[in-house]
């Protein structure tokens, strides 16, 4: 079971990237797929999630900017991040859950390695 983040990269301030998180080895169509990111030093930090329904949620510096959505077909699941912030800065990781507070890290059972965002100002 693999979770694959891609789509990180060096940005501008008020630029855009989209992530995707291709899963490959099981289906998880029926779980909760997430976005945390990280920086050194800092516990890992919510970002967004998808429900298998469609809900989403997102964290309060992220809302209005970020937009998460997935494919269950393609078993993935994307963030689009508008009007990009240096202190987006971090390397974002997806994860997959099945119960839980989602937005909290130790609720999903799946993790992928992560890619980096750098926003420079």
């Amino acid at each position: 079971v693999q979770l694959q983040a891609s789509g990180g990269g060096l940005v501008q301030a008020g630029g855009s990237l989209r992530l995707s998180c291709a899963a490959s080895g099981r289906s998880f169509s029926s779980s909760t797929r997430g976005w945390f990111r990280q920086v050194p030093g800092k516990d890992r930090e919510f970002v967004a999630a998808v429900s298998w329904r469609g809900n989403t949620n997102y964290a309060d510096s992220v809302k209005g900017r970020f937009t998460i959505s997935r494919d269950n077909a393609k078993n993935t699941v994307y963030l689009q991040m508008n009007s990009l912030k240096p202190e987006d800065t971090a390397v974002y990781h997806c994860a997959a859950s099945y119960g839980g507070d989602f937005y909290s890290a130790s609720a999903y059972d799946y993790w992928g390695q992560g890619t980096l965002v750098t926003v420079s100002s």
